[in-house]
C-alpha cells in the first residue's frame, strides 16, 4: 500500500473540500478547547489561534518566516498561547499525509514535526513530481523524528488518526473557516480591508481596524506586523 493508499484515496475523496485552496470566520473561537494543540501557558493575556495546513504555501511562508519569531518572543515567555487548529487545504493528501506524521509522534513534539514540514514543504512538492513520489520524502522526515519506516507505515494507515484530521478539518468548515491561514487573537479574526486613507490593505481584527498609535497595520504577514499587532494586544490586556 503506496503512501497512503488509504490517504490518497478514501479520506481524500472523503474530505470533499468546498474549500479555497489556502486562501472565513467563525465553535469555539475565543480560547483553546481540550482537542486543540497548543503551545505556550493557558494563563497568557493573549490565545493566538492559526487554522493551518502543513500543504498550504501561504501557511509555510509564515511558520518559516514569522512564526519563529513569535515562539522565541511571545509564547516562550508567557505573553501568548499558541493554537494550531488543522485544516486539509492545498493539496489534500499531503496535509492529511503530514498531520498524520505529526499525530504519530510524541505529543511535545508535535510543533516541532510540524516545523519541519513546513520547512520540507517545497522539497516534499517537487518529490511529488518524480518517478518515486514523495514517499522517500516523508520517511526521512519521520525518521528524522525517531520513527522507523515500520511505524511510519502503521501511522499512515492509522484509520483513527486520519479520522481525528478529517474531524479537525471539517469543525473548521463548521466554524465558518474557508481558507488558510487564519489567525484569530482572543477569539477576534484577523482580516483585510482596504486601506480609508491611502492605498493597499490594513489588518482589521474582529472587524475593526487596529490602529497603533494612530495609525493602521499594513495587511502583510512580516515580522514587524506581527509584533506590531502582539504588543498593541498586549498592551490593551494590561
Amino acid at each position: 500500500m503506496s503512501l497512503s493508499r488509504r490517504i490518497f484515496s478514501a479520506l481524500a475523496v472523503s474530505a470533499s473540500l468546498a474549500l479555497a485552496a489556502c486562501g472565513g470566520s467563525g465553535t469555539s473561537l475565543s480560547e483553546a478547547s481540550s482537542t486543540d494543540r497548543t503551545k505556550g501557558s493557558p494563563d497568557a493575556p493573549i490565545t493566538m489561534i492559526e487554522y493551518s495546513s502543513v500543504a498550504c504555501g501561504h501557511c509555510a511562508s509564515f511558520h518559516n518566516d514569522v512564526y519563529p519569531m513569535i515562539d522565541r518572543d511571545y509564547i516562550e515567555t508567557g505573553q501568548v498561547q499558541f493554537v494550531l487548529r488543522e485544516m486539509l487545504t492545498g493539496s489534500t493528501q499531503f496535509a492529511v499525509a503530514g498531520f498524520t506524521l505529526a499525530h504519530c509522534v510524541p505529543e511535545d513534539r508535535y510543533f516541532d514535526m510540524i516545523g519541519l514540514l513546513f520547512q520540507q514543504q517545497e522539497a516534499i512538492f517537487r518529490a511529488a513530481g518524480g518517478a518515486g513520489g514523495p514517499r522517500g520524502q516523508y520517511l526521512a522526515i519521520a525518521r528524522s523524528m525517531g520513527l522507523s519506516e515500520a511505524e511510519f507505515n502503521a501511522c499512515l494507515n492509522d484509520p483513527e488518526i486520519n479520522a481525528a484530521i478529517l474531524a479537525n478539518h471539517e469543525a473548521a468548515g463548521a466554524a465558518g473557516i474557508t481558507g488558510t491561514p487564519r489567525f484569530l487573537f482572543n477569539g477576534r479574526m484577523l482580516d483585510a480591508e482596504r486601506n480609508p486613507n491611502g492605498e493597499g490593505f490594513v489588518y482589521t481584527l474582529g472587524g475593526e481596524i487596529i490602529l497603533v498609535d494612530g495609525e493602521p497595520v499594513p495587511a502583510q504577514v512580516t515580522e514587524e506586523n506581527f509584533r506590531t499587532i502582539l504588543d498593541h494586544l498586549i498592551a490593551q490586556a494590561g
